[in-house]
């Protein structure tokens, strides 16, 4: 399986895939599954289900460690995701493996928690409520008593890699590394993302749950991974710095633009807009928020995704940092044994040591306030988002020193940064000496005003943390797609909506591996619009929901009756949420082809025009696109 996984990122799309509307099916249809063991399946299926339903267990993690084996084989029967028919007995093993959890939970045991070795778990998502896998390897010296180290793991491209497959995996393979006294988590991954959008939230969901079941040493939590989960794990490296121990990448992908042309020899076409939104995971851009974290990156010396570290060299350099950067001689796509061991003991001696929380001298840089804290540095408002951002800030002494570009709001923390009540602090020169109360909070708001620094926040309605956009940010948390019930305007639209809300549930299935909670538009309730990002399908003849907010949302240039707006604007009737408007995620069937192309393809707006039918790279034809100001605003032009 780990071969085929490699195979499959190695080979580049083949001439039939490179035609855009013409591309292969991933996941990829499976094998028939015959008519006895279908049946066995199923009655196995019924049988788990009945035991799930009656489970009185309040601990939702236990009985997602129940869920998980039957939705691995109820989904692998249902859309035709059983690849191989080595799998089918792999299935009844699942099943058996689950009605034992139940049968367990059922008299109030639950003794895969308190044992070592390979223990499959889960959770349930706060996004779609979804339960979703992950394995974990327990070592035997564990005592639930003495907190741990904590490794996590991503994993190499599968385009066959179902739940059922996975949680197989995570009872029979310790994996590539098991550190001794350290727990390895396995991530899923919501499937084969590579880490990015809803399988970035289920690197901090699944950690989660861990936490609450074992005693974990937070300072001691280190972020790997080859292949695929090589550039899953860059990501996780230069957006969340201060949250690890060490970083350990190996081959991968770290940025688009460069690997698609190196490795996949593309002539890349980007829209205006596309090209911005690399910004949003390109590690080149961010390469300087390593300065604190100890990263070794591993590359096979023969290896094309060589390129991977090769590129975070060069952006490391270029912020005068040095790259750790352990190759394997003569070696492809796979760590070589004596290389291997170099990694190890230069990860485990990070680990051993573990993270700085209050570095003295930081060095941040951001494009967006979706990533906006290092360690005691918190960046709540940037004058243009999709620029760069840069805080550099350093005690001296009891002084504290902050020089900032494209920052409009900041939070400097001298409580977690272990500075007590500062003598002096001076923001880009400004001297706020002797401004600080004794009473004030050991966390400060600052914001810039006319080319000022004061105290304070930035009122109205404007662009923050979790708040920020583009459209796929609302599908990094709870979303519900609410369905129109009546009829809009225009029935070619009406037509498009319909496709295209199908397509959006089906392919969050697919591509995200959660069933999508859908509601009618006369079904919304206030706990709704409190708790979820509201994606609104239709128009204001169609949606009621829609015609409520229309009014206070911005006036797109809709000038056809066939053009349908698609928007991402925090809700009028709770502005902690959003609405969207008639869109799933926006990368679409030719990016699953390649990990590197699976970014967001729409900024904060768009108008379409239904008559261009929707294909494998856009919804339609793609009038006009852009971004909101700060303040949620349309852009002068």
């Amino acid at each position: 399986m780990r071969l085929i996984c490699l195979l499959l990122l190695l080979t580049p799309d083949g001439e039939r895939d490179n035609n855009q509307d013409n591309v292969r099916p991933i996941p990829p249809p499976g094998v028939a599954v015959p008519d006895a063991d279908k049946a066995q399946l199923e009655a196995g299926l019924k049988e788990l289900r009945a035991a799930i339903d009656g489970l009185t267990e309040p601990n939702a993690d236990l009985k997602a460690d129940v869920e998980i084996f039957h939705k691995a084989v109820h989904w692998a029967l249902r859309y035709n995701e059983i690849f191989n028919v080595r799998e089918i007995p792999i299935a009844r093993e699942l099943l058996k493996a689950g009605m034992e959890r139940a049968e367990s939970l059922k008299n109030g045991l639950s003794q895969w928690t308190s044992s070592p070795g390979l223990i499959p778990k889960g959770y349930v998502s706060k996004i779609d409520g979804s339960v979703q896998p992950y394995g974990l390897v327990v070592p035997e010296s564990y005592d639930g008593v003495k907190k741990v180290r904590l490794d996590t793991w991503f994993h190499g491209r599968g385009e066959t890699l179902s739940e059922l497959s996975f949680i197989d995996q995570r009872r029979k393979s310790k994996g590539e590394f098991t550190p001794p006294d350290t727990i390895v988590l396995h991530l899923y991954g919501r499937y084969c993302n590579a880490n990015k959008l809803a399988g970035e939230v289920d690197l901090f969901e699944a950690l989660e749950s861990v936490k609450r079941q074992y005693k974990i040493d937070e300072d001691r939590i280190v972020v790997r991974g080859f292949s695929m989960g090589g550039a899953a794990c860059w990501q996780f490296a230069v957006h969340y710095a201060d949250q690890w121990a060490a970083a350990a990448p190996g081959a991968g992908f770290s940025e688009t633009p460069d690997f698609l042309k190196v490795f996949q020899k593309e002539t890349l076409k980007p829209t205006d807009t596309e090209q911005t939104l690399w910004h949003l995971y390109d590690c080149t851009d961010y390469a300087a928020n390593l300065v604190n974290l100890r990263t070794v990156a591993y590359s096979g010396e023969i290896d094309n995704q060589k390129q991977a570290a090769d590129i975070m060299e060069k952006a490391m350099k270029a912020e005068g940092l040095e790259l750790t950067h352990i190759i394997g001689p003569k070696t492809g796509h796979k760590y070589e044994p004596e290389a291997k061991k170099e990694v190890s003991r230069l990860i485990d001696e990070a680990a051993a040591k573990g993270r700085d929380r209050f570095p003295k001298k930081i060095r941040f840089t951001t494009w967006t306030l979706k990533y906006n804290r290092m360690h005691w540095v918190t960046v709540d408002g940037l004058q243009e988002h999709w620029k760069r951002a840069r805080v550099e800030a350093e005690i001296k002494d009891k002084d504290m020193v902050v020089t900032t570009e494209n920052v409009s709001q900041l939070t400097l923390d001298w409580e977690t940064a272990r500075l007590g009540y500062p003598n002096k602090v001076l923001i880009d020169g400004q001297d706020f000496v002797d401004r600080w109360p004794v009473s004030e909070k050991l966390a400060v708001r600052v914001r810039k005003v006319n080319g000022k620094w004061e105290r304070g926040e930035l009122g109205g309605l404007r662009k923050k943390h979790g708040l920020q956009g583009p459209i796929d940010d609302a599908f990094m948390d709870s979303f519900i797609f609410v369905k129109p019930t009546g009829t809009a305007k225009n029935a070619q639209v009406q037509a498009w909506v319909e496709k295209e809300l199908k397509h959006a549930i089906d392919h969050w299935r697919g591509q995200f591996r959660g069933d999508a909670r859908v509601i009618d538009d006369t079904a919304v309730t206030d706990e709704h619009i409190a708790k979820s990002n509201l994606v609104l399908w239709g128009d204001a003849a169609s949606n009621a929901i829609i015609a409520k907010v229309a009014d206070q949302l911005p006036k797109l240039a809709v000038t056809a009756e066939t053009q349908v707006p698609l928007m991402i604007y925090p809700n009028p009737f709770n502005p902690k949420r959003y609405v969207v408007l008639n869109s799933g995620f926006t990368f679409r069937e030719y990016d699953y082809l390649n990990n590197a192309r699976q970014v967001p393809k729409l900024p904060d707006w768009a108008v379409v025009d239904v008559t261009t039918p929707p294909n494998s790279r856009w919804p339609g034809k793609v009038e006009v696109a852009g971004f909101f100001d700060e303040n949620w605003k349309l852009k002068a032009k």
